[in-house]
């Protein structure tokens, strides 16, 4: 919480610097006989819903950096990936970077990139995995900064449910910040966001 004056204060009038008895106020001093007004706590911003896209599966790596840097700097952060594989990861095998950032990927052997009738239960409930988890991270408010990275991909793929990831975003607490990343990210996502970062390709 931050304090703020009450706007209209000024008992002596702005530049004067006068007290009485002819003295003058020194600076950040109240003048003799002022009425100091009371404190009024102003809340902080509210956490952000952001959205980092291009046409192309790239927008992750930039992303990735910020939350490196704000675990760095003491924040918990969870870094969710629903489709990138071949580590053979999952809950158990997630690593844990700078202390306080948790990079978590499915338990399947390649990144995904079929829809999800395609594969198999198991490559289907891997995935499953890694959004139950970040969806009770986020309701719990658990972390500061919570990044999805191609949830938008893995609803319009089919492992994941539409209709469940935007009441879930719906219901995020108001101080976290959470950033969608990915190619894929339908109207529903993007009228939700507070800020849209859209990457291009150079012409």
């Amino acid at each position: 919480m931050t304090a703020s004056l009450p706007a209209g204060i000024g008992a002596a009038k702005a530049g004067s610097g006068a007290v009485g008895g002819g003295q003058r106020a020194l600076p950040g001093q109240w003048p003799a006989g002022a009425t100091v007004p009371h404190l009024r706590l102003v809340p902080q911003p509210e956490g952000m819903l952001q959205i980092h896209t291009a046409p192309y599966r790239g927008s992750f790596a930039t992303v990735l950096s910020q939350a490196l840097r704000t675990a760095g700097l003491g924040s918990r952060v969870l870094v969710s990936q629903f489709l990138k594989g071949g580590v053979d990861q999952g809950l158990a095998a997630s690593p844990w970077l700078c202390g306080r950032l948790r990079w978590l990927r499915p338990a399947v052997p390649a990144c995904l990139a079929e829809p999800a009738e395609e594969h198999s239960g198991e490559v289907r409930e891997a995935v499953a995995e890694v959004w139950q988890h970040s969806r009770q991270v986020l309701l719990d408010a658990a972390v500061d900064l919570l990044v999805l990275d191609e949830l938008g991909l893995a609803m319009e793929l089919g492992y994941v449910g539409r209709e469940e990831v935007l009441d879930v975003l719906e219901r995020r607490p108001a101080q976290m910040d959470v950033i969608l990343t990915g190619p894929a990210m339908g109207p529903e996502l993007m009228a939700m966001a507070d800020q849209v970062t859209q990457l291009r390709r150079g012409l």
